[in-house]
């Protein structure tokens, strides 16, 4: 083995033990910042979905967030009990409804996101423009691999 592949296995492991911290290192923020609201991490990460692609429809909402119906239905129950979220007529179709946000709900879980955002800015000044392509490529296509991953798991239904 040349000194050059070790140094690429190294990496590699680095990556893969990188990874594996991040995700765990977000789930327990989400977590943690969902329970303050009395949420749980599935009722947060349904309102990221909803933050980060606009109001979305209950079925769009299930299908980006891998929840089955039936588990939207309650989750958005929830959000609305909390005023977190709020259903309002879908302009496009007069039989559907969208889900969206409400933000004067948020006060108690914002403060904690725009921190997490301010300091990952200050890390991305640390890299130069070429490396941060780098790293928003990796992160992009990461994520459409977890995607797929997720997607090849059996429902429990079958």
């Amino acid at each position: 083995m040349t000194a050059m592949s070790t140094e690429r296995e190294a990496l590699v492991r680095e990556l893969d033990n990188g990874g594996r911290a991040l995700a765990t290192a977000a789930v327990l923020f989400h977590a943690a910042v969902a329970a303050l609201s009395g949420l749980t991490a599935s009722d947060q990460r349904a309102l990221d979905l909803i933050e980060r692609f606009g109001p979305l429809t209950a079925g769009e909402l299930a299908e980006r967030s891998g929840l089955a119906p039936a588990s939207v239905t309650g989750l958005l129950a929830r959000l609305e009990r909390r005023g977190l979220a709020r259903r309002v007529p879908n302009p496009n179709d007069r039989r559907s409804v969208l889900v969206e946000l409400v933000y004067e709900g948020m006060t108690v879980m914002g403060p904690h996101f725009l921190e997490l955002g301010r300091q990952l800015h200050q890390l991305y000044e640390s890299f130069d423009d070429a490396e941060l392509a780098s790293i928003a490529r990796f992160l992009r296509e990461a994520a459409r691999i977890q995607q797929d991953a997720a997607a090849r798991v059996p429902s429990p239904d079958n």
